[in-house]
């Protein structure tokens, strides 16, 4: 049995787990929360940042819901919406990525798995960028780079901060070295952007991995990361295999990075709007002027 035929038969038994879950929940009017099992409605849910009040589990957002909790209401203008992506090496496995794409720009209504656009932030100017892990893990292609790397180019111009929200699965393989290359040049106009004295803040949520934790998620002046999530270049099992020992418990995890220096602050989703905002006055980034 070949490596993708084992893969179909996994993907199998899918479907009746989805089924469960969605009787389970009540046709969408409720949710379960994964890690205590407490139910709730889900407007209360996303009324609630999408935190589970019994534990604090943070269940996985979109990229319009992080806007609205990070951007002042109705001050985000899109940049670089009109960018979509293209099929330059022809990839194909078992589907053409062409197919794919299409698939997830009809499930998401995305084109690509970041949005970008100057916003305010209790009242601040703010350059934002939010990956959305619905778009093919979050993977980035030629459009993610090409969409941070103006975002960043035009917050250099303007002299204001930038933000990204990372939610990835690294490099987007059916781009191949496109793909890779997208790390240098996100990192080039991060390093111009630092050479400004600008601020530049990532946010690490679950999951950021691949070649996004290898280059502009770890680059940020200060590093913020949700409860729990998942940060790392190489799965546990490949790194286990590699070096031939047992990883430590909560290896990978925010709270592991954080102790080992490697994150700065792990920040509730409750309270990332207050923390930004208090940073962003603490080193000096202007507010909007009344019209």
């Amino acid at each position: 049995m070949s490596l993708f035929d084992w893969f179909a038969d996994r993907r199998k038994t899918i479907p009746v787990v989805r089924a469960a879950q969605e009787v389970e929940e009540g046709d969408g009017l409720w949710s379960k929360c994964p890690e205590c099992g407490l139910v709730v409605y889900r407007k209360d849910l996303i009324a609630h940042a999408s935190v589970c009040s019994g534990c604090g589990h943070h269940h996985r957002i979109h990229s319009d819901e992080r806007i609205r909790l990070i951007a002042d209401p109705g001050s985000f203008e899109v940049l670089d919406g009109e960018l979509t992506p293209t099929d330059p090496l022809v990839f194909k496995d078992r589907r053409s990525y062409a197919d794919r794409l299409r698939d997830s720009q009809r499930s998401t209504g995305l084109k690509d798995a970041v949005v970008t656009g100057l916003c305010r932030l209790d009242g601040l100017h703010l350059a934002l960028g939010v990956m959305d892990f619905r778009f093919m893990g979050g993977s980035m292609g030629s459009v993610v780079g090409e969409r941070l790397t103006r975002l960043i180019e035009e917050a250099t111009a303007r002299r204001i901060p930038v933000v990204i929200v990372c939610a990835s699965g690294g490099a987007r393989m059916q781009e191949g070295m496109l793909s890779l290359m997208q790390m240098a040049k996100i990192s080039g106009a991060l390093q111009h952007h630092r050479q400004a004295e600008l601020l530049y803040i990532p946010l690490l949520t679950h999951p950021t991995t691949g070649g996004v934790t290898a280059s502009f998620a770890m680059l940020g002046d200060l590093i913020l990361a949700e409860p729990k999530a998942l940060i790392g270049f190489a799965g546990r099992r490949v790194i286990e295999q590699t070096l031939r020992e047992r990883l430590p418990d909560g290896f990978q995890t925010a709270e592991y990075l954080l102790e080992h220096g490697f994150v700065d602050h792990i920040v509730p989703r409750t309270r990332l709007r207050s923390t930004l905002a208090g940073l962003l006055r603490l080193h000096g980034c202007a507010a909007a002027v009344p019209a």
